[in-house]
């Protein structure tokens, strides 16, 4: 088992090239199951999720392997349609294999996705969905049993506006006879990976990233070459991690356009933030003032990936800040580590109050989740003394050794076994 020791109280400074999106790479890692051919994914991260993702396609008679930070992908002779229960119950997007694997097999058969425990996320919409373009699906006894000898397109509109059930009836209705309208569609730059690169292999998708997408199915796809998108909310860690520790860093590659929730609240705190094409820079010299309240919401809207990371770089502010959640009912099991550090934080309902204190300091804390770990570490690097950060095998889920980009940035931030 490992753990980090971080040293608290350096300034950072200095460069790091954001990875590739965990939650773009994810579907469309499942997505190359529609193409039947050879995929190379370029700006591909090493996550746990990926390397469950992998397992999963292996089980499925694919073949995928490394060269580089280049992930290989060979569906050719896929042979199976059932996704082992274990496999499923690594990771919550587990179930975005069911829409692909249908699509291409005319059956699927997989058991409840398992993943972090941010409360409850039913698959209900995604469900329905398959079963409007014409699966049969028996959910009883905790598997998915569907079966389409035929998926129809149609017009499907989403109750709320779910990025899995996006992706999931995306890929299903590139396999279905006809067009497919998704309306409430998420709206999420993942979602506009996931067309790039189904568009890429000759599927002809149109208006993700807008609340409506259109997929003319029964086009057969092939191989093809693509690159990942930037990890957004890796970047907001590194972004938040100088907001916390003061400095200045670069982060070559992160895109403004998809970070505005982000950013826009760190400028206001007082940091002084520039996007360009290149990437962005984030600078703080002063110490922070407490911003207006804060709510997550769907796409454009505050990301609740995001909500613990700027927690934690919001500790020491001038002031009160108010977080709201509204995407999961969960989410602060890592208020009460944070606590232990020496943070103000009281809690009720959906609805947290941070008053700033003057100092953290470092402690043996856990992480509860994988944005909870990263907020953990963005508050352990302005802490006094050392903090030992356990069960970070759920970070490793979602970044790409995160103390190396820390370390890079100048934070004291190294990973030992225990």
């Amino acid at each position: 088992m490992s753990r980090l020791l971080i040293r608290g109280g350096n300034r950072l400074q200095g460069e790091v090239t954001i990875q590739g999106a965990k939650n773009s790479v994810l579907p469309i890692l499942a997505a190359t199951i529609l193409t039947g051919g050879s995929v190379e994914l370029r700006r591909c991260p090493r996550l746990r999720d990926v390397e469950a993702s992998i397992r999963i396609l292996q089980a499925l008679g694919c073949k995928a392997g490394w060269r580089g930070d280049v992930l290989e992908v060979d569906t050719a002779g896929m042979s199976g349609c059932d996704v082992p229960d274990a496999l499923m119950r690594e990771m919550r997007s587990s179930v975005i294999f069911l829409g692909a694997i249908l699509a291409r097999c005319g059956e699927a058969s997989l058991t409840s996705p398992g993943g972090c425990e941010l409360g409850p996320r039913p698959i209900d919409l995604h469900l329905s969905g398959l079963r409007a373009l014409g699966a049969e699906i028996d959910d009883t006894g905790g598997t998915l049993h569907c079966k389409a000898a035929k998926l129809t397109g149609r017009e499907i509109v989403l109750g709320f506006p779910s990025v899995g059930a996006t992706e999931n009836l995306m890929l299903a209705a590139c396999g279905a006879e006809g067009v497919t309208v998704l309306s409430n569609a998420a709206r999420e730059p993942e979602i506009e990976d996931l067309q790039g690169f189904l568009n890429t292999c000759g599927a002809e998708i149109t208006g993700a990233g807008t609340s409506t997408v259109v997929i003319r199915g029964g086009r057969p796809l092939h191989g093809g070459t693509y690159t990942i998108l930037p990890d957004r909310i890796a970047a907001a860690t590194y972004l938040c991690g100088a907001a916390s520790a003061g400095g200045e860093v670069f982060l070559r590659d992160a895109r403004e356009e998809h970070l505005s929730a982000v950013t826009a609240v760190l400028r206001e705190a007082g940091c002084d933030v520039t996007g360009g094409s290149a990437g962005i820079v984030c600078r703080r010299t002063g110490r922070l003032t407490a911003p207006r309240p804060i709510r997550t919401a769907p796409y454009p809207g505050f990301p609740t990936d995001a909500q613990a990371i700027l927690m934690a770089a919001l500790l020491r502010s001038r002031g009160a800040t108010v977080f709201e959640e509204n995407i999961f009912e969960n989410r602060y099991r890592h208020v009460d580590e944070l606590v232990r550090m020496g943070a103000d934080i009281k809690t009720e309902g959906k609805v947290a109050v941070i008053e700033g204190v003057k100092e953290l300091y470092g402690a043996k804390v856990r992480a509860p989740d994988l944005r909870g770990g990263a907020a953990l570490a963005v508050a352990a690097l302005s802490a006094e003394g050392e903090t030992s950060l356990t069960n970070i095998k759920l970070m490793d889920r979602g970044y790409d050794c995160i103390e190396n980009a820390f370390t890079l940035l100048g934070g004291n931030i190294k990973r030992v076994n225990y």
